[in-house]
């Protein structure tokens, strides 16, 4: 188990009632986290719409997370 920080922004925020959390999760990469957060707090927007940053740095899916991280998720930006 992992201690990791999970900082929401726009949608991912609303769903999860907060701005921030941290969790002890069973998390190898991005992707990981992500797929937990969504179980716990029923999004269902899928990782392809989305963007992922690991301490304040942009990152894929299959990046690694380690104990200690900061995960950013983001939902998708609508422009036009």
């Amino acid at each position: 188990m992992k201690t990791i920080t999970i900082r929401y922004f726009a949608m991912f925020r609303e769903h999860a009632g907060l701005g921030e959390e941290t969790l002890q999760l069973d998390a190898n990469t991005a992707l990981d986290v992500f797929e937990e957060t969504q179980d716990r707090h029923g999004s269902t927007e899928p990782s392809g719409h989305c963007k992922v940053a690991i301490n304040d740095e942009m990152a894929e899916w299959g990046s690694a997370v380690n104990d200690g991280d900061t995960v950013l998720l983001f939902p998708p930006v609508a422009g036009g």
